[in-house]
């Protein structure tokens, strides 16, 4: 009985597998193949086997062979795969880093309920539900796993708190915790603001109004957006920041599918910013939803796209639910600029040469010369208003390139990286240094214009790397160290405040923000740039 439970199971799944509504459902041969297939391994396989481990990675392998982005999330991941572009999660509302095998609070959330209770920047958990959760090489996984939880349910922690006696007992009630999408916004110089969108989620149009809202108050008339990694998100949050970049109905991106029938969506033709010069800074790894926003304001001529060739995704995915809680993210659309622009790379090889090619720009010189991309002809379009050169086919290429900064690199560094020395060593510099720095710098400019490390701080940080196992390489070492103290202290101003100050200490190395502010200043440079005469 409970075999052919099974069987019928494996059967209805696979059904829903190869269907998409109630109203489309067409059972074919290869349905029941596939079905019969699982069914047939189930009841007369040689050995056990692990019949769900066996659909996943037939679900997988399917999906890869349609196309590099068509893919399956196991029930567990769906919600935390969820939680970044929904804007919230839910939990206790810190953030925390491992130290020395134990969990140190970095802070905790403004307004949130572990603030409510009295935790404080520094404490140390010992115990989280009456589990000790000190000197068991516990992982940044396992410490989210058991403090998040649904909102209204509670958890207990035991604190340790340097300089207080007694172990401290608090009892936390979850609650649901923001992520935010903007995780930097300053102003460059007296008239330019700069906005850091690391992803396009619900909450973005909320949050890029309220820091415009700001930047404002310092007198913003231009602004750099910086999508540098910024791997995409929710189509409607780039269509909605576009938006405001237009002070007349335009024609922002267009989707179509083989079951999709051609949608349009366009500026409302009330932008806030419609009459700001805007730089848009783009990489290798600024995808998807930041493909759609930049290519809207380079086909219209709208603004500057300045860095490297983004990723080139232009492939649109819709989650369908299976049986189980698990998702299909399924392609079901080509976007397209504008100019009616495919920025997809090609992916006709399969999935792996898909990936070997994306790679191969950090090796065969893209990231250093503009000279090194090359597009075909046939994918030469022309923007809409001034009629310059753009392609498609391959991400969006810059107006203006600027190269990546090698100048400070060296193998020592990477391994210091790699080892996650420069984060340790700032933990440590700060839970030793907490009280004569919060003491000493009152205000973050305070602290950017005098705070450096001293020698001392110096050899110790080298120690620290040699204690990770990152041999000290002086040569090296002198190569990097201006950006390796330029970093460190950006995670030093992150720990004492938040990412924004993390942002402005670590950006003042920054050549291609450099390079942008220069531009942006220079309204003829600006106008040249984009063909206006």
């Amino acid at each position: 009985m409970k075999r052919k439970i099974l069987v019928g199971a494996v059967l209805a799944f696979s059904l829903f597998l190869f269907t998409i509504s109630a109203s489309s459902q067409v059972l074919n041969e290869g349905t029941f193949k596939f079905g019969r297939t699982l069914s047939l391994i189930d009841a007369f396989y040689v050995d056990s086997t692990n019949l769900d481990m066996l659909t996943e990675k037939a679900i997988i392998e399917v999906l890869k062979n349609l196309d590099p982005h068509s893919t399956y999330i196991s029930a567990k991941d769906v919600k935390e795969m969820n939680e970044p572009l929904n804007g919230n999660f839910e939990g206790i509302g810190v953030q925390f880093n491992l130290l020395r095998d134990s969990i140190i609070i970095i802070e905790p959330i403004s307004g949130g309920p572990s603030e409510k209770v009295g935790i404080r920047a520094g404490d140390r958990i010992l115990t989280i539900n009456q589990e000790k959760v000190t000197g068991i090489n516990i992982s940044t996984t396992s410490v989210r796993s058991r403090l998040m939880g649904p909102k209204g349910t509670k958890v207990s922690v035991t604190i340790y708190r340097k300089g207080v006696k007694d172990i401290l007992d608090f009892t936390i009630i979850r609650d649901k915790i923001p992520i935010y999408s903007v995780i930097a916004s300053y102003m460059l110089d007296k008239e330019t603001g700069y906005i850091k969108l690391d992803k396009f989620a619900a909450t973005t149009d909320q949050e890029f109004s309220d820091a415009v809202v700001n930047l404002k108050k310092n007198n913003m008339k231009d602004l750099v957006l910086d999508l540098r990694g910024n791997g995409g998100g929710y189509m409607l949050a780039a269509t909605q920041l576009a938006n405001k970049f237009f002070s007349d109905e335009k024609l922002l991106v267009y989707l179509v599918g083989r079951k999709t029938p051609r949608q349009d969506t366009k500026s409302t033709g009330n932008g806030s910013l419609s009459s700001s010069r805007i730089v848009v800074l783009t990489d290798e790894g600024s995808a998807s939803a930041s493909e759609i926003f930049a290519g809207a304001i380079q086909d219209w001529d709208r603004g500057i796209i300045m860095g490297r060739r983004t990723f080139g995704k232009g492939l649109v995915q819709n989650g369908f639910y299976l049986t189980d809680g698990s998702m299909i993210r399924l392609t079901i659309a080509r976007y397209y600029t504008p100019t009616g622009r495919s920025i997809q790379r090609p992916y006709k090889d399969g999935y792996d040469k898909y990936m070997e090619n994306f790679y191969k720009r950090f090796t065969d010189g893209e990231l250093m010369s503009a000279d090194s991309i090359h597009f075909p002809d046939s994918l030469k379009y022309k923007t809409l208003v001034n009629q310059r050169v753009v392609y498609g086919g391959g991400g969006i290429m810059p107006d203006v390139f600027v190269s990546a900064d090698t100048l400070s690199n060296s193998a020592y560094f990477n391994k210091l990286f790699a080892k996650n020395v420069l984060n340790l060593f700032t933990l440590e510099f700060y839970d030793k240094n907490r009280t004569m720095l919060n003491s000493q710098y009152k205000s973050f400019d305070d602290f950017k214009a005098k705070f450096n490390f001293s020698a001392d701080d110096i050899k110790t940080f080298i120690a620290k790397g040699e204690s990770e196992g990152v041999k000290f390489n002086e040569e090296q070492f002198n190569k990097s160290k201006d950006e390796i103290l330029l970093i460190l202290k950006g995670y030093l101003a992150g720990n004492m405040w938040q990412t924004n100050e993390l942002y402005q200490i670590v950006n003042e190395n920054d050549k291609v923000i450099d390079k942008a502010l220069k531009v942006i200043s220079d309204k003829r440079n600006y106008n040249s740039i984009l063909g206006i005469k």
